[in-house]
Formats: structure tokens, C-alpha cells, sequence
């Protein structure tokens, strides 16, 4: 899946870009949005691991008794749906209130991937405990980063898309911005093979590192990947 959805991004790219009937404004705005579906695509990468690795790390490492009542693993699926409703509406109204001075939308991809990356390595002095060795909230401060990155980029990207899309490729541009998420879940599965209870730290680290490095790149890009956009914020 991971080949498969790779294929189909790169091609649908070659196909806006290689299009006569794009002009030069439009075709930069194409080229703008490559590093930011690279970060989109590491965001979902280990944002969709919640349903993965998240999963066996609450079932066997999260002390999950709350007075004295065990809550069900599958619970903890909830616990970023329910940040969303809270905080969707607060970081919409946060950036309507700071208009023009709010970051450019490359710094809000660069920061919801570096908060995802730090939220991967804040399991890193919980891991490799035994059963119950991981406090509730810990893992509730973790997934309240993945939502606080969640809301830095998600929304951010479908709007992006929207804008920077050309004439002739309004859907297919849209479609690109899905596609990072089509690829980064695929991968999200393809890394969770690699994860070890046994050695677990390697694998948070690794990846919480790749992730933070991502998003610096795209951070020190901005100039250049806002020039690109040609107008677009």
C-alpha cells in the first residue's frame, strides 16, 4: 500500500505539473505544496499509529485504573476525538483573532510535525516498563500533543490545497492533500511492524526524531516555499 499510494501521488503530480494548461503562478503553487505534502505525509505517519502502536502500548503498559475501575483499552481511543471537539473551535477562533499576524501556513505545517515528533519521544522515559507502568495522564498529555499538532495541520492543509489548487486540477489538488494522509497511513502501518515491546525506546526516538527534523526543514523553507505560493497565505 505503501508503493501503491506512492505511485499514485507521484503520478497525479507529474500530471498537474507537466499540464499546458497550467500557467507560471499556478505551477509554482504546485511545486509550494511538495514539502508540505512531505510533512503531511510524516504527520499521518505517526499520527495513525494511535490505532496501531498507541493501541498495544495502552494494553500493555498504561495503568489504566481509575478509583479503583479498569478502564477498557479501547477507551483510549477516545481521548483525541474528544480534545478535537474541545479545541477545534479555540485554535479557529485563535487564528481569526490574529488575522495577518498568525504564522504562514509552511510554519503551521513545520509546527504540528515537530509537536508530533516531541509527542513520540515523551514515551520514550516510560518505555520498556512493565504492565501498568505508565500513568493515565502521561498518556493523556501525549495525546493531547497529537491533537494540538492535529489542528496545526489537518484543517490548515485541506484549506491549503483549496487555495494553491490550479484552474484545471481544483479536484486532483484537493485529491493530493488526501493522498498524504492515504500515504502516511500506509506507512503508519508499514513502521508499526518494526515496533518492539521489548525495545521500545529505539523506535519512539527514531521516529520522534525523523518527525522534528521534518519539520525544521520545512521551518527553515518557509521563505521559499512562500515565495513559491505567489500570494497565498
Amino acid at each position: 500500500m505503501v508503493v501503491v499510494t506512492l505511485t499514485a501521488t507521484i503520478a497525479l503530480f507529474v500530471i498537474i505539473l507537466g499540464s499546458s494548461r497550467l500557467s507560471d503562478v499556478e505551477r509554482s503553487r504546485v511545486i509550494s505544496f511538495i514539502p508540505m505534502f512531505v510533512a503531511s505525509a510524516a504527520f499521518w505517519s505517526l499520527f495513525q499509529q494511535q490505532f496501531t502502536v498507541v493501541a498495544v502500548y495502552s494494553d500493555e503498559r498504561l495503568n489504566r485504573e481509575v478509583f479503583g475501575w479498569v478502564m477498557p483499552p479501547s477507551w483510549i481511543q477516545s481521548i483525541n476525538p474528544i480534545f478535537i471537539v474541545i479545541f477545534a473551535g479555540v485554535f479557529a477562533a485563535m487564528w481569526q483573532r490574529m488575522g495577518p499576524r498568525q504564522p504562514s501556513s509552511p510554519w503551521k505545517f513545520a509546527i504540528g510535525t515537530v509537536v508530533m515528533g516531541i509527542a513520540f519521544l515523551l514515551f520514550i522515559p516510560f518505555a520498556g516498563g512493565g504492565p501498568n507502568s505508565t500513568p493515565l495522564l502521561w498518556l493523556v498529555l501525549i495525546l493531547f500533543l497529537f491533537t494540538i499538532a492535529e489542528l496545526c495541520l489537518s484543517p490548515v492543509g485541506q484549506s491549503l490545497s483549496t487555495k494553491l489548487a490550479p484552474e484545471a486540477f481544483h479536484t486532483q489538488m484537493i485529491a493530493l492533500f488526501f493522498m498524504s494522509i492515504a500515504v502516511g497511513s500506509a506507512a503508519a502501518g508499514a513502521l508499526a511492524t518494526f515496533y518492539d515491546t521489548e525495545n521500545e525506546a529505539p523506535y519512539f526516538l527514531l521516529l520522534g526524531g525523523a518527525s522534528i527534523l521534518i519539520g525544521v526543514v520545512v521551518a527553515a523553507m518557509n521563505k521559499w516555499i512562500t515565495t513559491k505560493m505567489a500570494g497565498i497565505h
